[in-house]
């Protein structure tokens, strides 16, 4: 009688970030597993994972489930950036339709340290009401999407040096420079930045990690207020894995009990 083969474990991986990519370096090679990643497609040159890509939407949660089903995936990874708060969602409506469990990976957030002059607020909103009261002259490190929260008369007096990996689209600040660069950063050119630019307020997203941190710290060394906005919470009753490594190990669980 033949031997039967056994059929490996299909991960689909959510991803778009650096631990998205580290996970899948990790798993991609192993012989029990079949490693997919899918990137939303908003970034116009993607660093490609190894393994199997797939690029562009699945159109909301029911489409997700779909694809899961159609391609028999046996776990979900949701490692996107953890302000993808609608893509989250969607991953938690997929695992519960197609039966299958979901892992979120998540870097920790930032902490403050002595020295920090941050203000902490729930949304990019919130941080362009705020900006007025602490500077002029603003680096606005929060991306290329939600540049809008900016674009309003009342912060025409207040100049924007915008970085994002590509081009912004209308609408934007009125008066901006734009800075087209993909991290990770280095504190002497962050600080170069900040010198060079006359910065006076910095405004981010607690996205995490080392890859964008120089800039907190050459903003502590310059004394510049940093408005820091809060990232929305993993869905409810999610398990969470803060390292590649730890999502590593929960996903080879899978496949050792299976």
């Amino acid at each position: 009688m033949p031997v039967p083969v056994p059929v490996p474990v299909h991960v689909l991986v959510l991803g778009g970030t650096t631990e998205a990519r580290q996970l899948v370096e990790s798993l991609v090679g192993d012989p029990r597993l079949r490693v997919t990643t899918s990137l939303a497609g908003r970034v116009a040159a993607p660093r490609l994972p190894p393994g199997d890509v797939r690029v562009g939407g699945f159109g909301g949660g029911e489409g997700l489930a779909e694809w899961v089903r159609e391609h028999r995936v046996d776990a979900l990874v949701d490692a996107t950036h953890p302000f993808a708060a609608t893509m989250s969602r969607n991953a938690v409506l997929a695992a519960a339709q197609a039966h299958v469990p979901l892992l979120a990976l998540r870097r920790p957030g930032w902490v403050a340290q002595d020295g920090d002059r941050w203000h902490s607020v729930a949304s990019l909103a919130e941080a362009a009401r705020l900006l007025p009261t602490l500077g002029e002259r603003v680096f606005l490190t929060t991306g290329r999407m939600g540049l809008a929260a900016f674009a309003g008369a009342g912060l025409d007096a207040l100049w924007f040096l915008v970085r994002s990996v590509d081009a912004p689209e209308p609408p934007c600040p009125r008066t901006m420079a734009v800075l087209l660069d993909r991290g990770p950063f280095s504190l002497d050119g962050e600080r170069e930045i900040l010198r060079r630019h006359r910065i006076d307020a910095l405004v981010t997203k607690d996205s995490g990690g080392d890859a964008t941190a120089p800039k907190l710290t050459a903003a502590r060394e310059a004394q510049i207020p940093v408005v820091v906005v809060r990232r929305p919470p993993v869905p409810e009753g999610v398990p969470v894995a803060a390292t590649p490594d730890e999502a590593a190990a929960w996903v080879r669980r899978l496949y050792a009990s299976g």
